[in-house]
């Protein structure tokens, strides 16, 4: 009851000088909003500890109990029952219904309950049935060790919490949105959780990761225990079922079939992925076709999907229960052990009833058997009133109740005169031993578990595991993500162009000098005349500064990308010489690569994707007694420093220009190259088959169909001929043997021969038209087996085996090879090669000393000196030499 107060003093307002009113909030008022916010935490939102169920949940598995008698129910009758116990509306109740029957743990269903994987809905509640399956009735009830309270109206009881006897919100997981907190417990495996409980009775340490209905792939490296701050990454199962298509088979957990696609058009809409079409042909399974167009690399958008689609999502755990009506946060570790400790409890007090239960059979089969069997039932027949019956019956049995483990009630005498004259009749006593004695070792073996409770536990945990475990093993596959780069995987769409001149770089300068192709995603870098390097993210028009030198898209972290720069320190100050990389940098800021002298310039600038170092040559201005004007620098004599680094000194004379003399061969370490046989291009990012690791002076091998053999660089941006039948990283000494059969002699020869010249292509079969490859092969004792045809009136021969090394030396690429038969044959195969322990491969000795790591501070002129020339002509100026 509210009492009477004061009007004025619910509202209190109070002016300040500026005359804005405050209003304070009094009265009934100030607990509402927390009487409000503790209903939806306590009552809506957020599971109790106990039995894992929110309270609409436990008031529909009661409901189910009230209804069950085996047989399905249709799920409208047990809503409108459930609402005697929830005082909601019946939406909430067939919602909250459908959840926990999609999940198939607790509730045996039939008819259309929606489907998890496409998004779909269930049927209306008229239209589906549902029972409690037998996995529900052997864990969740049990009324005589089940706290009761009355519903809402007071007209019924209802549980508190439902005695459940398994780690039921870990299995099913659970989330909720309240005021001022929320709750994501993830789904864990079902034989999972009962192993983790088995292993806690055993004092042994336990890990449980989450597992979900939509199986998909998860990394589960920052999980915390399922703790505020934790984090799980899931990702869609997909495959490369031929060149052109993608087959999506598993979802990530909380997303569909519909949304994932939808995300998968969007991505395509703005450009970051190419899609061809999509199918979708999910119904049990899922199955999403993703058609691509031509020439795009499978494996590469897969990383796009992942990086800008759905199929890649993030989940944040968040462990919050009820208990003591007070949300408590904690981990899953923490909600098995109390969920285990529970189990314990409860089959504890269950065994105790029973116990209970089984003495008091006893107890009374013991007094029946004397009752009749002494026949005090006769010391009644002369009483005449009800005292007078239970004093005689209490008098006859005083003298046989001294084995009992209780004393003798009134009641247990007024049962005694409640036994019929039939029964009485009928009595065998040796039957009601037997009985007796069954209950002894029930009441024994009652004891026996009560007295080794965790074995007991222990027990009961395995039973349910071989009972219903089977079929529900884990989904979900446990692995470790890499993060996918988006930079590396985004479809370039957009073209990036460039006004040197003006200064200016953008999307939309279409009228000036065209630099590639690039994403709204990426990251341009920029180098001007004046040694300032600036990177900026892709934009319509940016202004960076006149003279601009040199325009790419910037890979972050890239240590391989090397600059070799000349610059002029000041306006007529000496020059200096460095090489570095730029890995990371922060985006709109301008970096001096010079001295930062004004008037500094830069005199040569290359931009080498995979560390190459070119020769360059050295012109000076004619002044003075200068006598050398002119010599060359090896970029590969200068080690690889910081960005900031003030370089080597060249000359403090005044250059007149830099002249490229020779490319270079890359001073870095191995780089490993993939080749990617559905785009036939190379590449570093790891897609398609690894071709090996290459030093700056390696090279591929390539061999056509057509008998045309050469080296060549690698480089990601070479094209290939669809009739290459031979790609791998070139040994020099490494012999190539082929057989193949010469159009213009109309026989077929064998030759092994290593590349002479490895500048030019050069074919190794005749050029006559009808002369073919048959096999060629890059081992080093390769085999090879001729199958002969069978000719008119003779027998077939036998087929033969030749060692292509016995059969033939080594000889150069245009000679004509040893005839390999004078028979008719009909295939040649090539088969598994010799046993042979190839040499090591012997480099030139590297001439880099400095890994790829970026190195920062100033350097000294001392790292290289500039010698005087000893001879007659007493030049003033040298060649640049290395300490």
């Amino acid at each position: 009851m509210i009492e009477d107060e004061d009007p004025n003093d619910d509202l209190i307002n109070e002016q300040d000088e500026s005359q804005e009113t405050i209003t304070r909030v009094t009265g009934m008022y100030k607990d509402w909003f927390l009487d409000y916010a503790s209903y939806v935490i306590l009552e809506r939102a957020v599971p109790a500890i106990e039995d894992g169920f929110k309270p609409v949940q436990r008031r529909i598995m009661h409901s189910m109990k009230d209804l069950d008698d085996g047989r399905y129910n249709k799920v409208a009758n047990i809503v409108g029952h459930t609402m005697q116990y929830h005082p909601h509306g019946d939406a909430s109740i067939a919602d909250a219904m459908v959840q926990i029957g999609q999940k198939d743990l607790l509730i045996d269903t039939q008819g259309n309950w929606g489907n998890i994987l496409t998004g779909d809905s269930a049927a209306a509640s008229r239209y589906i049935e549902a029972r409690i399956s037998k996995f529900g009735l052997d864990v969740v009830y049990n009324p005589k060790i089940t706290e009761w309270q009355a519903s809402y109206d007071g007209r019924r009881k209802e549980p508190v919490n439902l005695p459940v006897m398994f780690p039921l919100l870990l299995a099913q997981g659970g989330e909720g949105i309240a005021v001022g907190l929320s709750t994501k417990i993830l789904p864990h495996n079902f034989i999972e959780l009962i192993e983790a409980s088995i292993k806690h009775l055993q004092g042994k340490r336990f890990t449980i990761l989450p597992d979900f209905p939509t199986a998909g792939i998860a990394d589960f490296s920052n999980y915390n225990d399922g703790l505020r701050g934790g984090k799980v990454r899931v990702r869609a199962k997909i495959s490369q079922l031929d060149k052109n298509t993608l087959v999506i088979t598993e979802i990530p957990y909380a997303t569909t079939t519909s949304s994932l696609i939808d995300s998968i058009l969007k991505a395509n809409d703005k450009g970051k992925i190419k899609v061809k079409k999509i199918e979708d042909n999910t119904a049990a399974e899922v199955e999403i076709l993703v058609h691509l167009p031509s020439g795009l690399s499978p494996d590469k958008t897969i990383d796009a999907l992942y990086a800008f689609t759905s199929c890649e999502s993030s989940i944040s755990p968040l462990g919050c229960v009820i208990e003591d009506n007070k949300p408590l946060f904690i981990g899953v570790s923490e909600m098995l052990r109390r969920s285990t400790d529970n189990t314990v409890q409860l089959l504890k007090s269950e065994l105790e009833i029973k116990l209970g239960e089984f003495e008091e059979q006893w107890h009374f089969a013991s007094l029946e058997r004397i009752f009749i069997e002494n026949r005090i039932y006769r010391d009644i027949e002369e009483e005449e009133t009800w005292e007078g019956v239970i004093s005689a019956i209490d008098k006859g049995l005083k003298p046989h109740t001294k084995h009992l483990k209780r004393a003798v009630t009134e009641e247990d005498i007024v049962r005694l005169t409640e036994i019929r004259i039939k029964r009485i009749s009928k009595f065998d006593i040796d039957k009601a031993q037997q009985k007796i004695e069954a209950l002894e070792e029930q009441i024994a073996e009652i004891k026996h578990h009560l007295a080794n409770l965790i074995d007991y536990t222990i027990a009961y945990f395995k039973r349910l595991k071989k009972e219903y475990g089977e079929g529900r093993e884990r989904k979900t596959e446990i692995r470790t993500f890499d993060d996918v780069d988006a930079t590396k995987v985004v479809i370039r769409n957009t073209k990036l162009y460039v006004n040197r001149a003006e200064g200016f770089i953008g999307t939309s300068l279409r009228r000036d000098e065209y630099v590639g192709d690039c994403s709204d995603i990426d990251d341009i870098i920029v180098f001007t005349k004046a040694g300032k390097m600036v990177v900026t993210k892709v934009d319509t028009k940016t202004f960076i500064g006149k003279d601009i030198m040199h325009v790419a898209v910037f890979k972050k972290k890239d240590k391989r990308t090397i600059y070799n720069l000349i610059y002029r320190d000041g306006k007529s100050g000496p020059s200096y010489i460095k090489r570095f990389a730029v890995t990371g940098v922060t985006r709109d800021r301008e970096y001096d690569l010079t001295n930062g002298n004004k008037g500094s310039s830069v005199l040569y600038f290359s931009a080498n994707p995979n560390g190459e170092a070119e020769v360059i040559t050295i012109l000076l201005r004619q002044a003075g007694s200068i006598k050398k004007l002119k010599w060359d620098i090896n970029f590969a004599d200068i080690l690889i420093k910081g960005r900031v680094s003030k370089g080597n000194l060249v000359t403090k004379y005044t250059i007149k220009r830099v002249e490229l003399k020779e490319k270079g061969v890359s001073t870095l370490k191995p780089r490993k190259i993939w080749f990617d046989d559905a785009v036939q291009r190379l590449n570093v990012d790891g897609r398609g088959e690894l071709i090996g690791e290459f030093r700056g002076e390696d090279k591929l091998l390539i061999i056509n169909q057509s008998g045309i053999v050469k080296t060549v660089t690698p480089e990601v941006t070479m094209h290939f001929d669809s009739n290459m039948i031979v790609m791998e990283k070139w040994v020099p000494k490494k012999p190539i043997s082929a057989i193949y059969y010469n159009g213009e002699k109309e026989l077929y020869y064998v030759k092994r021969f290593l590349i002479e010249n490895e500048l030019r292509e050069e074919s190794f079969i005749s050029d006559h038209p009808n002369s073919q490859l048959e096999i060629v092969s890059t081992d080093w004792k390769p085999m090879a087996e001729v199958v002969f045809a069978k000719e008119r009136g003779k027998d077939r021969k036998a087929n033969l085996e030749i060692n292509l090394e016995e059969f033939i030396s080594i000889k150069g690429v245009a000679a004509l090879g040893n005839q390999l038969t004078r028979g008719k044959v009909n295939q040649v195969n090539l088969l598994d090669p010799l046993p042979y322990e190839a040499p090591e491969e012997v480099h030139a000795e590297d001439i880099e000393v400095v890994d790829e790591t970026e190195v920062s501070g100033e350097t000294s002129e001392k790292d290289i000196k500039l010698s005087k020339d000893d001879d007659a002509n007493g030049e003033d100026e040298g060649q640049v030499t290395l300490f």
